[in-house]
């Protein structure tokens, strides 16, 4: 397994934006790149290379995927992406079918997968059982771009940087996430305690993360840039064994009496991948919506038949 080098499994606008993040940050040596769509990965290649000027040092070439078995990450976008008016849960049907695929010709390899490809939460549970690998190294981006968005709109609000605001998104990255807002705060401040905070602007700011990507889809087609800085920056953080809290999808064994599936808690994240998943405090209501949530990921799992 080589320490430096990277693949990227699918080219379309998430797949690229997710390369130009990776080479942008300097986060490998090596950048293996794959699509389906001929010339595409290497078109792709090409026009990266051409900017090499401008970036830390890196080759980038196209590969096949069982090319791919020597690198220390793979991340996952292939797949059908979004349309107007659908959930991630509607791409099931169409993208479960590629994830076994691509798991056959993935078997045998140990490094750490990122699965970015919708529905994320059922795909990660789905690449974890159909390649064999530990659940702790294969891990989903989840809510970890929900919560950036929820620090992106909640600083708005308040007129403050996101990265001032501690607050989370756990749960499906879908319609049935749930904000945390018991435990949010500022500067250890209770963000119900902040001046200005009015609790109407809670359930305002839950429905804008939570329809922020159909927002986004309905104006030019797709989500791509928010998402690939999301995965270049967990790359970067798992690749430095920087053992980091991040709020990302893995396989959930028994956290809050669950199992068989896969959604997003605050997770202890280092080289070796998902070293452990917190059963962190949240209010009844929360814990409540939390379990909910859980149930319509596992009735999606549970629907495919996966085993």
């Amino acid at each position: 397994m080589k320490a430096n080098q990277i693949g990227i499994i699918g080219m379309g606008w998430v797949g690229s934006s997710v390369a130009s993040s990776i080479l942008h940050n300097g986060i490998c040596k090596e950048l293996l790149l794959n699509d389906t769509r001929e010339g595409l990965a290497e078109g792709e290649a090409m026009d990266f290379n051409h900017g090499s000027s401008f970036y830390p040092t890196a080759k980038i070439r196209s590969a096949a995927i069982t090319e791919m078995r020597s690198c220390h990450a793979i991340v996952i976008t292939a797949g059908r992406g979004g349309n107007p008016g659908e959930t991630r849960l509607d791409l099931l049907k169409d993208n479960i079918g590629i994830a076994k695929d691509i798991s056959n010709q993935l078997i045998g390899y140990e490094g750490i997968l990122i699965i970015v490809s919708n529905p994320v939460d059922v795909l990660t549970y789905c690449y974890h059982q159909f390649t064999g690998l530990p659940s702790s190294q294969v891990i989903g981006t989840g809510t970890m771009l929900d919560t950036a968005r929820l620090r992106s709109i909640t600083g708005s609000k308040l007129n403050l940087d996101p990265r001032s605001i501690h607050a989370q998104v756990v749960g499906e990255h879908g319609d049935s996430e749930v904000v945390l807002w018991s435990s949010a705060s500022i500067g250890g401040e209770p963000l119900r305690n902040w001046e200005g905070w009015q609790t109407s602007y809670e359930d305002e700011i839950a429905d804008e993360v939570r329809k922020a990507a159909q927002e986004i889809i309905k104006r030019k087609g797709a989500t791509n840039h928010a998402i690939g800085l999301v995965t270049a920056t967990l790359l970067k953080w798992i690749l430095r064994g920087d053992r980091r809290i991040i709020n990302v999808s893995t396989s959930i064994s028994g956290q809050f009496g669950l199992s068989g599936l896969a959604f997003s808690l605050p997770c202890l994240v280092s080289d070796k991948g998902v070293e452990k998943v917190l059963e962190i405090s949240m209010d009844t209501d929360e814990k409540e919506r939390l379990l909910q949530s859980a149930e319509v990921i596992k009735k999606a799992i549970d629907e495919i038949n996966i085993i």
